[in-house]
């Protein structure tokens, strides 16, 4: 793509070519080009320029890839990044001699539904030049489920299409509280999965089993190739603080019919009592998973606080997560570990998809951040 602009010609700079680029999210390390896996992860550049494009390519089978534009903080533009290899304008004719900051985020979670889905940038083109991107104070690391990968914060109260254009990673309380705290964040999340179970009763559907792996819920020999399934190398990036948004799915699961295996044949379910209350092995599975993720989290972010944050859409299983907790401290002795309760959604907050809705995230990131922040003092 060649593109002439008011003050000269527009230079194509590789990713692997750029002094100054922060990479935000979980990825592979590979440049050439640089693929986007999670919701909220993103490319952040300091350009002193009048134009700036990226070169995108984009790939699916049904979800299409969204991106959300932020200048200087503030989104300025959302869109679907349709199938192929192309150039996307990020902003043309602004004052080059100002510096301005862009981040070019990744606005839909990772498709676990979707093998064919994947988001690359290969370049950027500018008639400018690119500086360093400022250091963030602190690091977080943020786990769940659509809550977290922002399904239903943006749209209409009435809309119930489970497509991308539904989610937000901006509208979302990762980003907010991240904001808030001036911290780098990443997001591993999943709609519908849980510690133990998705809400359907798949056993599958947790995301424990793939937390180790670059982005382990996609299967498919395209993002094998792309080394989605790769071990992750936590040494690259250590969070002070671990946020884990999970066990909405597996409270669903109880209210759920069964989930049989079509390999195996094996049945799942997740089982009430006649009287209402929750099935006493049932429950005792689901707290074993929290602490068996607990002891995970630790071994693979040694030095930082887990906080353990639940309530956005009811809280029913609060008691089990605090005895799986306490069951986890009592063993290890480890005083990092910390549970929120979370505002509950409300009709006047919530969004599209029965999901929180912006207010409710918005809530949510003023509660956590307040909270995180006496914490790290």
């Amino acid at each position: 793509m060649s593109v002439q602009s008011s003050n000269g010609r527009i230079q194509t700079v590789s990713l692997s070519e750029l002094s100054y680029l922060k990479v935000h999210g979980r990825t592979t390390g590979e440049l050439a080009p640089l693929t986007l896996f999670w919701t909220g992860s993103a490319i952040e550049l300091n350009v002193q320029g009048s134009e700036l494009w990226v070169e995108v390519e984009s790939q699916y089978d049904m979800y299409e890839p969204w991106i959300s534009v932020l200048i200087n903080g503030v989104p300025v533009s959302r869109q679907m990044l349709t199938a192929g290899r192309y150039g996307v304008c990020v902003f043309r004719g602004m004052n080059a001699d100002v510096v301005k900051n862009v981040r070019i985020v990744k606005d839909v979670q990772a498709m676990s539904g979707d093998p064919g889905c994947s988001l690359q940038i290969h370049a950027v083109k500018s008639d400018g030049t690119f500086l360093p991107v400022e250091e963030k104070t602190y690091k977080i690391e943020f786990i769940g489920d659509s809550i977290t990968s922002g399904e239903g914060a943006i749209g209409a109260k009435a809309e119930e299409d489970w497509i991308p254009m539904w989610f937000s990673s901006i509208h979302n309380y990762t980003f907010m509280t991240a904001e808030a705290l001036n911290a780098e964040y990443r997001v591993i999340s999943q709609s519908g999965w849980g510690v133990l179970t998705s809400w359907d009763n798949n056993p599958k559907g947790n995301i424990p089993n793939v937390y180790e792996q670059v982005c382990g819920l996609l299967a498919g020999e395209r993002t094998e190739a792309l080394g989605a399934g790769d071990h992750h190398d936590f040494s690259s990036w250590q969070p002070d603080v671990v946020v884990v948004n999970l066990g909405s799915n597996d409270g669903g699961a109880f209210q759920s019919p069964e989930w049989k295996d079509p390999d195996t044949g094996k049945v799942y379910k997740q089982r009430m009592n006649e009287d209402g209350t929750y099935h006493e092995e049932d429950l005792a599975a689901f707290e074993k998973a929290v602490e068996r993720f607990l002891f995970k989290l630790r071994k693979n972010n040694p030095a930082a606080h887990l906080v353990w944050a639940y309530g956005m859409l009811g809280f029913p299983m609060m008691p089990a997560i605090y005895r799986a907790v306490d069951a986890y401290t009592k063993e290890t002795g480890d005083r990092k570990v910390s549970i929120i309760q979370l505002p509950d959604t409300t009709e006047e907050t919530i969004g599209a998809r029965t999901h929180p809705g912006e207010l409710s995230h918005r809530r949510t990131a003023e509660v956590l951040a307040e909270y995180v922040q006496g914490m790290l003092g």
